[in-house]
């Protein structure tokens, strides 16, 4: 944890909730019969990122009506705009942020494939 991240350290409940909602799919054509198992693992990769201030919890996507990326703080959805001032403190835009969370679960995606 850097020192910005200690500096900015929020208590649980005050923490940004970032849930992420993987596709089966993404595994491959028996992606389903690993996805739980999967986002276990990348639970344990996404907790120490920005530990500080977020949350985190990968879940199967098996509604695709749900989003792929959702922001909560005390059980309450966020607006983008919400959501910006939050990354703000750690100096990250919103687009930044998505495409860095993008860019790990597509690297933990292309581990387990080649496995």
């Amino acid at each position: 944890m850097s020192n910005l991240e200690y500096r900015l350290s929020v208590a649980e409940e005050r923490k940004l909730l970032v849930i992420i909602r993987v596709e089966p799919g993404c595994l491959g054509p028996d992606g389903a019969d690993h996805i739980e198992g999967f986002c276990q693992l990348a639970q344990l990769a996404f907790e120490p990122r920005y530990a500080g201030i977020i949350r985190w919890q990968v879940v199967p996507r098996y509604d695709k009506s749900l989003p792929e990326l959702q922001y909560l703080m005390a059980n309450k959805n966020l607006a983008h705009e919400q959501v910006e001032k939050v990354l703000d403190f750690i100096n990250l835009s919103l687009d930044d942020f998505e495409i860095e969370t993008g860019d790990r679960l597509s690297m933990l995606i292309d581990k387990t494939l080649r496995r």
